[in-house]
């Protein structure tokens, strides 16, 4: 195929989801031209969303995480000039345990009235706490001061040492610990409702389990309610339709339906082909994930990404979502929208033994037509069980679907009593639309291993070409992935 693209650009952004579109948006605010190159029809990625029959549902992340004034997500919008469409915070959300129901509340003083009524009021849980309370105050600092990792120069020394401060170095001794650690420390592992909500917290957040969880990313993932969750009207469609059109009013360009094939050349020269065209650029920030950047890029990249793309594919997760649109008398029964249920203790978390719900609020007319909700029940999963080719595939599906309504059902019992939407993703549907291998999504499971100080950096060495994404530090979730591109941007502007 011969070159194509009018002309070049200063920055190609490979990827157009949470990373990419952040990288381009902050790149582009600062005056540095940008193509983003997503293969999808749309932007979002993991972050997306489909539209059928007048619903648009949430493909992946159904949340935005910090996105107030003085958050991480909260300066992404500042810094780019974007007044997103509403989000509303959720003042709580419910989560049901086999025994109990806890509310978790985003203001602190009713969360210590919730936590200690519901899960326990010793001395020793009291402890516990207050020491998971600190830990959570100080590093929701430190992450909105813009701590960098992994420390690759004395740059990165002299900016963590600004962002942590001398009153938190103490806190740094936590690094060497796992949540599981913590609840030993405190003699609380044996709480059984205490443990397993927290277990909850951290696969959706961190996507391992309590002893290989690192705590520090364990704390701050599961006090993301303090954070504050939101959701914008419309979901993720509604939010990046607002995105894209302050991205493109910026003088950003998006090229969908844009598979990049290769990435060859250097700094002030790559060249990018894609199965519509050649791009050029000085500079390239891959936000896909690491193993296909290693192989749109192989003379780019060499061996630098080996040894994590070995690590990430032994610790890769997939995820299963139910997508109905419903009569919205199914959900009138609670007035949160956000909802996560444990049907059992006795089983593994996954496969809809830990799942969330996710609900439309009641007058968002562009999720769901007047007099309808659109609802999305997720559940995190393990990917071998998920092959296209096995003559289980259908019914698999279907058992899954059936098993996370009915567990839904404990929140709404009517739920999919008459839907005019059910449809079911899969690992094998996120491999299809996002073409991530085996449809591995939201990174990988975070332990002590792959994180941190060794997680994979946004530089890894080569001049010009940078990383982005949840393959990346610090890793899962829509936070990591505004935080990451921060310093992709600040790689690229020098």
């Amino acid at each position: 195929m011969t070159d194509t693209s009018p002309e070049s650009t200063a920055v190609a952004v490979i990827g157009g989801g949470v990373a990419g579109m952040s990288t381009a948006a902050r790149l582009q605010a600062a005056g540095v031209s940008t193509v983003v190159l997503e293969q999808h029809e749309h932007i979002g990625g993991c972050a997306g969303y489909y539209r059928t029959d007048g619903f648009a549902f949430d493909v992946g992340a159904t949340t935005l995480v910090d996105f107030q004034e003085g958050g991480v997500g909260g300066q992404l919008l500042a810094d780019i000039g974007l007044e997103p469409p509403d989000i509303t915070v959720q003042d709580a959300y419910d989560v049901w345990l086999p025994d109990r129901r806890v509310t978790l509340y985003h203001d602190q003083q009713q969360w210590e009235r919730e936590r200690t009524a519901k899960l326990g009021d010793s001395d020793r849980h009291r402890e516990f706490y207050s020491f998971l309370d600190d830990l959570s105050e100080t590093f929701w600092r430190i992450t909105r001061e813009g701590v960098k990792l992994p420390v690759q120069t004395p740059g990165d020394v002299v900016r963590n040492a600004n962002a942590v401060g001398l009153r938190d170095l103490p806190q740094l001794r936590y690094l060497r610990w796992t949540m599981a650690d913590a609840l030993d420390a405190y003699d609380v592992a044996d709480e059984r409702a205490l443990r397993h909500m927290i277990a909850m917290l951290v696969e959706d957040t961190v996507h391992t389990t309590l002893e290989e969880a690192p705590l520090i990313n364990s704390v701050l993932g599961s006090t993301i309610r303090r954070a504050g969750i939101g959701r914008a009207t419309g979901g993720m469609y509604g939010f990046w339709r607002a995105f894209e059109e302050q991205y493109l009013d910026l003088g950003g360009t998006i090229r969908t339906d844009h598979l990049v094939t290769e990435i060859t050349g250097e700094a002030g020269a790559f060249r990018i082909q894609t199965a519509r065209g050649v791009y050029h650029a000085e500079q390239v920030v891959s936000a896909v994930p690491i193993n296909l950047t290693k192989r749109i890029a192989p003379s780019i990249v060499g061996d630098s990404l080996d040894h994590h793309i070995s690590m990430m594919e032994a610790h890769e997760g997939g995820a299963v979502v139910v997508f109905l649109g419903v009569p919205a008398h199914e959900v009138d029964d609670h007035e949160s929208t956000h909802h996560q249920v444990l049907p059992t203790y006795d089983e593994p978390l996954g496969d809809g033994n830990n799942m969330f719900i996710t609900v439309s609020d009641p007058g968002d007319t562009v999720s769901a037509p007047e007099g309808y909700r659109a609802v999305m029940l997720s559940t995190h999963c393990d990917l071998e069980q998920w092959d296209p080719d096995q003559n289980s595939y259908e019914q698999r599906k279907n058992d899954i679907r059936d098993r996370l309504i009915e567990a839904a059902r404990t929140v709404y019992p009517n739920l999919a009593s008459d839907p005019v939407v059910c449809e079911v993703g899969t690992p094998v549907t996120y491999e299809t639309f996002t073409n991530r291998p085996r449809g591995a999504v939201g990174g990988y499971r975070q332990t002590m291993a792959n994180t941190n100080q060794r997680a994979v950096p946004h530089d890894i060495g080569v001049d010009g070409f940078y990383l982005a994404g949840d393959t990346t530090w610090p890793g899962l979730g829509t936070v990591a992935c505004v935080i990451g591109s921060e310093i992709a941007a600040e790689h690229v502007l020098g």
